[in-house]
């Protein structure tokens, strides 16, 4: 499998995905007018990963903004990597906040809440 990535824009993030090494880097806006459209090709490059994925992944999800139904596709992203712990060993995900954005913490702490992967909440300072 190739790396799949994608260079963030004005209302999407960037998306880095190594497949061999098991890393996932998604960082900046989601706000794109089809959140479906734009993270399905991800989800379809993680279903290829499934067949044969590395013994590691690292997941660094960094969204200083996004709106709700990228808030779904988010949440569904857990849910598949989640749905992977059965064939990668092990899965750390880190969720990065700004410092003074509440409102993402609490978005952390609820995705964690509703998934049965840890997540590593950090807050980014400056």
């Amino acid at each position: 499998m190739k790396i799949y990535t994608i260079e963030a824009t004005q209302s999407t993030p960037s998306i880095y995905f190594d497949p061999a090494t098991g890393r996932l880097d998604i960082i900046g806006r989601s706000i794109p007018e089809n959140s479906v459209a734009f993270y399905k090709p991800l989800f379809d490059a993680l279903n290829e990963y499934a067949k044969s994925p590395a013994k590691r992944m690292q997941v660094l999800i960094q969204l200083e903004y996004y709106n709700s139904s990228s808030s779904v596709c988010i949440l569904n992203l857990f849910k598949k990597l989640d749905a992977l712990k059965s064939v990668v060993p092990e899965i750390a995900i880190e969720w990065r906040y700004e410092e003074e954005d509440e409102d993402s913490l609490a978005a952390g702490n609820n995705f964690q809440s509703i998934i049965n992967l840890p997540i590593k909440i950090v807050k980014v300072v400056g």
